[in-house]
């Protein structure tokens, strides 16, 4: 099963607040999990994934910026 969440052409502005605002909701996830009963290693893990998020959005939104015209966004998640 797939649930398409975005599929579209959108300005820079729009399409750095939608793809910021995704990033910050696995962020928080990550960040409930490491304040809720984990192990050590579950909470390194979480650390490092928000580690990666926040280098990758920031990565994205210089590119964003740098092309400034339309930009093309799809995303789906898969289910399997």
């Amino acid at each position: 099963m797939n649930i398409q969440l975005i599929h579209g052409q959108f300005n820079a502005k729009d399409a750095i607040d939608i793809i910021t605002q995704m990033i910050h909701i696995k962020i928080k996830f990550h960040e409930n999990k490491i304040t809720g009963t984990c192990t050590e290693e579950d909470i390194k893990i979480s650390e490092t994934k928000i580690k990666r998020l926040q280098k990758e959005l920031f990565d994205i939104r210089k590119h964003i910026e740098a092309k400034g015209d339309k930009i093309a966004i799809q995303s789906t998640i898969e289910i399997q």
